[in-house]
């Protein structure tokens, strides 16, 4: 493999090591304050939370947050991008303006896995900034049939207060531009953690 083939792989390799070292730096408690939080989650009773906030994914202009890092060799060929491999930081705002108030980062990747539709594996961790949820963050693994107008996919985990958090995510478009590939993605979250 050339190097020029070989600097999308490296460059997913070592973005992946460095934020698991920042996940791992701001996430991880003492080892008392886990056995504190293990004792008390015996008596804890179940939370449920309900979110509400706008992803804005932005693959044009000179500082996109998202950025194709992978191809097939088909891929431009395919009518769904198939093989496709994008990694992401996009803001997430209070509102759908992109002045709206910024809530969180969601940082992952997303890639084109159907050869039917537009469907795209998602792995995205959502990384709340301000708030009562600030510095704690929700885990969301699966499939999003992204020109489906409405969207569930499922919360696999999370850190901070959403520890052992199980729940859903429905992701709505508010917009899209199918010349720059922008979008902007309304969401409402139930997370049910401790």
């Amino acid at each position: 493999m050339g190097m020029a083939k070989a600097a999308p792989l490296i460059l997913l390799l070592v973005s992946t090591a460095m934020a698991i070292q920042l996940v791992l730096q701001s996430t991880v408690a003492e080892p008392k304050e886990v056995d504190e939080w293990l004792q008390n989650l015996q008596t804890s009773k179940q939370t449920v939370s309900r979110l509400h906030f706008y992803f804005h994914d932005t693959l044009s202009g000179k500082q996109p947050s998202a950025v194709q890092v992978a191809q097939a060799p088909n891929t431009d060929k395919s009518p769904t991008f198939f093989g496709g491999v994008f990694i992401f930081d996009d803001p997430l705002t209070e509102g759908p303006e992109p002045t709206s108030g910024l809530v969180g980062r969601a940082q992952g990747l997303y890639g084109s896995a159907c050869q039917q539709e537009l469907g795209l594996l998602v792995a995205m961790t959502v990384v709340f900034t301000t708030g009562k949820f600030n510095a704690s963050s929700l885990t969301i693994l699966g499939r999003n049939a992204a020109l489906q107008q409405v969207r569930e996919m499922p919360i696999i985990g999370g850190t901070g207060v959403f520890r052992l958090a199980r729940g859903f995510a429905i992701a709505n478009t508010h917009s899209v531009d199918f010349t720059s590939g922008d979008a902007i993605v309304e969401y409402n979250v139930v997370a049910i953690h401790y």
